[in-house]
C-alpha cells in the first residue's frame, strides 16, 4: 500500500533548511535551490514508491525498517524514512559520510 501523508521529523525539516542555508553560503542561491528541488523530488518518489529504497541494516531495534535512498544530483545525500500505515516519515536527510546510526 503506498503512503497518502508525508510527515517529515523535526530533525529532517532542520536537515533540508541547514543543508540549503550551507550551499547558499558556500555557492549561493542557485544551488540551494537546486537542492531544496532535488529533495522534493526525492520525497514525491519515495510516496509513489516507497520500496524503492534500499533498507538499512542498523544494529538498534528501533532502527529496523528504516530505508535510504540518495538524493537525486547529490548523490552522496541520503534520505532514511520508514512507512508505516498511511505515512512515509522521514526521519533524517545527511551525508551519507557521518557516524549514520548515531544521529537516530
Amino acid at each position: 500500500m503506498r503512503p497518502r501523508h508525508i510527515v517529515l521529523t523535526d530533525a529532517a525539516v532542520s536537515d533540508i533548511l541547514e543543508q540549503a542555508a550551507w550551499y547558499e553560503e558556500q555557492s549561493g542561491l542557485k544551488l540551494a535551490r537546486r537542492w531544496e528541488q532535488a529533495v522534493t523530488s526525492v520525497l514525491l518518489r519515495l510516496v509513489a514508491t516507497p520500496a524503492a529504497g534500499a533498507p538499512c541494516t542498523f544494529k538498534a531495534p528501533e532502527l529496523i525498517g528504516v530505508r535510504r535512498v540518495p538524493v537525486p544530483r547529490f548523490p552522496k545525500h541520503l534520505v532514511f524514512y520508514r512507512v508505516r500505515s498511511q505515512e512515509l516519515i522521514i526521519l533524517r536527510i545527511v551525508h551519507g559520510a557521518r557516524d549514520l546510526e548515531s544521529l537516530f
